[in-house]
């Protein structure tokens, strides 16, 4: 099979979003199928051996010269233009400038023939679908990957809220859902959520979950914050605003106020970039001296490295009535083969592959729980009877043959 793979961007260090869509690139490469990677990183990339070619922006374009004045109006007046550009075209003028880009330079790769046109994005963007609706040639063998919900009026709560532009941008996903001959998803509960919206999608749809990444961390460096002889907990990752980690630390805290000798022997690292609660992290960092928040970007081989080494992995999801999505350092988690300690709601995809039965679970606002999860595992530390992940059920799912069996029964 010939997959022709228009994506957003393949830099690891810029997103989780491109973290996924290099490793599922890469699982691509390693199922055997023949692969044409177009990206709009704006910078010469390469994954691998692959055929990669970095989609140039359009400068020879009314819609380039309308982005940049927009631009520098803003830079100038500190007048920010574009809630109001959206609320009357839907995006910006350099959203419509980038597909126009992207599509153009997809138009003229005559010579690779696809049998399946892959669109990968990141963040809310969905820069290469809208750019694909352009090309109706492709229509026909167009795989729309979904990543997250979109718009994000169709975010459950706590992420939902009205976007300027927000009837043209379902306009536009109205037209991905019924125009992609495929669509896919991470999750088989996003795949419903965003079914319920669109219908098209559950007509469509497949899951394809992000993808484990192989990568070799045995000469990585680990920061100088990182014990490796204490109890340690780790989340990794941008810690957004509706990611709490309050009660996580109120439950840390108790735990170390109860078990005195934990205050030698334990660590709680957050390590990723944390906006909206840097302030209030760095405060508490001052408190606890066995709290670390270190609240910038690492490199992607460091964090899997730190990932590998910890005690425990940490996946904190918002306080919800239903977390669809996936997150994009599931698989990096099932990888490093450490227990995880999932804060999430009871309808949630990561609980639902990690399994009914499966034992340090909680909401993320239960301090009692989270604070009887810490010390069970801390207790099991001590004695030397922390036992690994060993999911070999979840490292399936997330690896190449699975993913190879789907695509080739497409039309099955």
């Amino acid at each position: 099979m010939k997959i022709l793979v228009v994506v957003e961007s393949i830099d690891v260090n810029d997103s989780s979003g491109s973290k996924a869509n290099v490793a599922l690139i890469k699982s691509l490469a390693l199922c055997g199928f023949n692969l044409q990677v177009c990206h709009y990183t704006r910078k010469e990339i390469q994954i691998d051996s692959l055929p990669c070619y970095s989609i140039p922006e359009k400068k020879i374009s009314l819609l380039y010269v309308l982005s940049r004045s927009e631009r520098l109006f803003t830079r100038w007046t500190k007048i920010n233009l574009n809630p109001y550009l959206e609320s009357w075209f839907g995006f910006s003028f350099t959203f419509f400038n980038d597909t126009k880009s992207i599509a153009s330079f997809v138009r003229k790769q005559k010579e690779f023939q696809p049998d399946l046109v892959l669109t990968l994005s990141k963040g809310a963007s969905f820069r290469p679908h809208y750019a694909l609706l352009q090309l109706p040639e492709f229509h026909d063998k167009w795989m729309a990957y979904v990543h997250d919900p979109f718009p994000f009026h169709f975010y459950p709560r706590p992420f939902n809220w009205i976007q300027p532009g927000y009837a043209q941008k379902e306009k536009f996903f109205r037209a991905v859902s019924q125009k992609a001959k495929y669509s896919a998803f991470p999750s088989q509960l996003l795949k419903e959520w965003m079914g319920s919206y669109f219908k098209d999608f559950l007509k469509t749809g497949t899951v394809i979950p992000h993808q484990i990444s192989e990568l070799n961390t045995e000469n990585v460096e680990l920061p100088s914050f990182f014990n490796t002889s204490k109890f340690s907990l780790l989340h990794a990752g941008n810690l957004l605003e509706q990611r709490n980690p309050f009660p996580l630390i109120n439950a840390y805290q108790k735990f170390i106020e109860t078990y005195p000798e934990a205050k030698n022997d334990s660590q709680l690292l957050f390590v990723g970039p944390a906006m909206f609660h840097e302030k209030d992290l760095s405060v508490l960092e001052k408190q606890i001296p066995t709290l670390v928040a270190a609240c910038r970007n690492f490199p992607f081989k460091e964090i899997m490295a730190l990932q590998e080494q910890v005690s425990v992995n940490i996946i904190l999801e918002s306080k919800s009535e239903i977390s669809p999505f996936l997150p994009g350092k599931f698989p990096h988690c099932v990888s490093a083969n450490r227990p995880i300690l999932l804060l999430s709601p009871y309808y949630s995809e990561t609980k639902r592959l990690l399994g009914a039965n499966y034992p340090y679970w909680a909401e993320a606002d239960d301090e009692l729980k989270l604070y009887e999860h810490i010390v069970a595992l801390y207790q099991k530390w001590k004695t030397k009877t922390l036992n690994n992940l060993e999911r070999e059920d979840l490292e399936q799912y997330l690896g190449n043959d699975y993913l190879k069996n789907t695509l080739l029964n497409i039309d099955k």
